[in-house]
């Protein structure tokens, strides 16, 4: 099936049938081997099969009638996964979810390939990075705003010139190298690579609503509590004047989202897609989602 559609009254076509999914499927844990992904220490994702005394078993293969299970996972640790603002809110004042903020399915959305940059002794001194200088050690892979922002501006002022220009509001950040083993690397306590403090604040100045990206988080795995570009992508400002509610929502995004451990195939390239981003209905501040592709025709 082929939709068209209008941006800026020009029409573009997609075609349905053959879809990108970059969402990492998500299996049972299984003790003989690694199955998933896996961050922050959260525990292996569980399908439990369902049993009423002697009268009733979830599993076919039991012998029972039908299979019905009970699933038990974490969504921030246990794979593809979709967040809201309501990741940082104190959820006893105001009970914001996912479900309430991400309220539009269908995107414009660029990805693009990016390689962490390994931080040096001399990096830490200088003052360009004042922000990341507060949270980073010697070692440390990052996407540097600078390369982000050069790599953008490229891009387009390439389709300026080639007349391809499409405005885009979701961007898909894919690291290199980029392996098959992202699908089932265990991230826990390694320090994964991360995202420049300021590349929140830069992005949300770009209007980008929706960040995507094949990394446990955009932050650092420890970064002393201060979620720098988490709150500098949704706009959520410090609040000094409050010691029991450290941010301020005033200006938030509320319906920016970030999604994390994606996984973009080589096959996939990097350009300007049609993203549809599925989530189930509920009302918590992150959930398993499906991010999908469509090539623009």
């Amino acid at each position: 099936m082929k939709i068209n559609y209008s941006i800026n009254n020009k029409t573009y076509t997609a075609d349905l049938s053959k879809p990108l999914d970059i969402s990492i499927p998500l299996q049972a844990g299984n003790k003989e081997k690694t199955v998933n992904p896996n961050c922050y220490y959260a525990e292996e994702p569980t399908f439990e099969t369902i049993r009423f005394e002697d009268t009733f078993v979830g599993s076919v293969a039991e012998g029972g009638v039908c299979n019905y299970q009970r699933v038990s996972l974490t969504p921030h640790g246990n794979g593809t996964h979709t967040e809201c603002y309501g990741h940082l809110n104190n959820q006893e004042k105001e009970n914001v979810t996912i479900n309430q903020c991400l309220k539009t399915f269908w995107f414009v959305a660029r990805l693009v390939s990016l390689e962490p940059t390994k931080i040096t002794k001399e990096d830490l001194k200088n003052e360009e990075f004042s922000q990341l200088n507060e949270i980073a050690e010697i070692d440390d892979e990052v996407i540097l705003k600078k390369h982000l922002e050069k790599k953008l501006n490229e891009l387009e002022k390439a389709d300026i010139e080639n007349a391809t220009s499409i405005p885009y509001e979701a961007l898909i950040i894919r690291t290199l190298p980029n392996s098959d083993d992202k699908k089932t690397r265990q991230y826990s306590g390694q320090n994964p690579p991360y995202l420049e403090p300021s590349i929140g604040e830069f992005l949300a100045h770009k209007n980008i609503n929706h960040l995507l990206l094949d990394l446990p988080s955009v932050d650092r795995e420890w970064d002393k509590g201060k979620l720098s570009v988490h709150k500098g992508f949704w706009k959520i400002l410090n609040n000094k004047n409050n010691e029991n509610d450290k941010n301020d929502f005033s200006q938030v995004r509320k319906n920016a989202t970030i999604t994390e451990l994606i996984f973009a195939d080589n096959k996939i390239k990097d350009g300007i897609y049609l993203l549809n981003i599925q989530i189930p209905s509920l009302e918590i501040d992150a959930v398993p989602s499906k991010p999908v592709l469509y090539e623009i025709l």
